[in-house]
């Protein structure tokens, strides 16, 4: 039996017709979606101007930038100011759209040594290791598995085990 050119006809343009509605979904979720959301501590360059190296110390910039969102890992001479503005629509992942690193740098008397923005191009890729370190112990055969307490210290006839912390005579 043929099926007629029209039905098919009909079912693409159905098909193309329902693919185009769903592709414009994203567009308008853009449109009428939450509003962008602020994460971490934004840093105005009107205040950042305001910071000039070898003058201002780390009490300075704190007062005027806020504390910083993370510090240097073994020591005090660097901080950063992190911040994104991310943005959830339905149906698709958080979307960062704006991404600003500013690290400054101090010397050893606390003083501003160094400012500057970070860029993605600034970053490093961190590759996950998907080794686990064993545990020994953890290594059992079939069979002591089925007979690991077998012989046991501490398992009674009857399946309760003897609690150490029992005194006998008490209840």
């Amino acid at each position: 039996m043929a099926r007629h050119p029209r039905s098919v006809n009909a079912r693409l343009a159905a098909s193309l017709l329902l693919v185009g509605l769903l592709g414009g979904c994203a567009w308008i979720g853009d449109r009428i979606g939450p509003e962008p959301v602020e994460r971490g501590n934004r840093v105005d360059a009107e205040r950042l101007g305001q910071i000039t190296p070898g003058v201002q110390t780390r009490a300075d910039v704190e007062a005027l930038l806020g504390s910083p969102t993370a510090r240097g890992t073994f020591d005090e001479a660097n901080w950063y100011y992190i911040s994104a503005r991310t943005r959830l629509s339905p149906g698709t992942f958080l979307r960062i759209e704006d991404r600003r690193v500013i690290a400054i740098s101090f010397n050893r008397d606390g003083v501003v040594n160094d400012i500057r923005e970070l860029t993605a191009a600034d970053g490093r890729d961190v590759r996950m290791v998907s080794r686990e370190t064993p545990v020994p112990g953890n290594d059992r055969s079939l069979l002591q598995a089925l007979f690991g307490n077998i012989g046991r210290p501490g398992i009674e006839r009857g399946g309760s085990g003897a609690n150490p912390a029992r005194v006998p005579g008490q209840l």
